[in-house]
């Protein structure tokens, strides 16, 4: 059962797409939640499924099946108008590139302008307070294209949290960032998420692991673990199923164990 308050939460999650030479089975069975106020980065390989995950979450894309709640609204069985109102009231979305995210014709403030008004919100106190957190109060009449990345980012990821959606997904965020720009933008994700908002963040960056909260290991389309502060839990679906680390596997060539309960211990051993 979902947490009150969460953010978002997950149950079942499975998505499949279709090919000219099949099946791909991107998410199977995906339970996980996502606090308010928290950091969750989202981790794997290419072709974990972390873009799947990311895509249903920001609204972008439907599950195949399962439940998914945002806010508290199941989204899956939404109308396209429907769901497009969950994106603007409740989601905001920071795409890997800073470019992407603006309009280049639009200012700074025309940006979050807009946004703030497809979020029903007209206060501009509220984008004051943004520039200033962001550290872009000067930057207000300009363009995209007279801002470094990093401003551009930043940019981004002020537009997305104007209106206080109760979620922000970011693909990569600090991939196209040197390591300093990256670091001061993380910093002030972190800021941002103590006021409320619960950040979602895919990455190759350890970096962003370390200011995250918690972080979702995914593995060819599974959840493999959860990290919390200091420990590493192995997840276990509804089926009683468990992803053992890559690290172990080579010790069960034939893919078959011994599992043994004793003492209120569970001992999984090569045959």
């Amino acid at each position: 059962m979902p947490t009150e308050g969460a953010a978002a939460t997950c149950t079942g999650l499975v998505k499949i797409y279709w090919t000219a030479t099949g099946e791909v089975h991107a998410l199977k069975g995906i339970d996980a939640e996502f606090p308010a106020g928290a950091v969750t980065a989202v981790v794997g390989p290419s072709g974990s499924g972390k873009s799947s995950l990311l895509r249903i979450l920001a609204g972008m894309d439907r599950a195949t099946a399962g439940v998914m709640l945002i806010g508290g609204t199941s989204v899956g069985g939404l109308s396209r108008r429907e769901l497009r109102r969950v994106r603007r009231r409740l989601v905001g979305y920071v795409f890997q590139r800073p470019s992407s995210n603006l309009i280049s014709y639009r200012t700074v403030g025309e940006h979050l302008a807009l946004a703030a008004r497809l979020r029903g919100v007209s206060e501009r106190s509220e984008i004051d307070r943004l520039l200033r957190l962001l550290g872009i109060e000067g930057r207000r009449e300009h363009l995209p294209s007279q801002l470094s990345g990093g401003e551009q980012q930043r940019v981004a990821f002020a537009q997305a949290v104007v209106g206080g959606p109760r979620l922000v997904v970011a693909d990569e965020p600090t991939a196209e960032l040197d390591s300093a720009t990256g670091a001061a933008l993380l910093e002030t994700v972190a800021t941002l998420a103590r006021s409320g908002t619960s950040f979602v963040l895919s990455t190759h960056d350890p970096d962003v692991v370390k200011v995250a909260d918690r972080t979702l290991h995914l593995r060819h389309g599974a959840l493999e673990a959860e990290s919390r502060e200091t420990r590493t839990l192995s997840v276990i679906d509804d089926s009683g199923r468990i992803q053992l680390p890559p690290r172990a596997l080579f010790m069960f060539q034939d893919r078959r164990a011994v599992i043994s309960v004793e003492d209120g211990e569970v001992r999984i051993t090569p045959p």
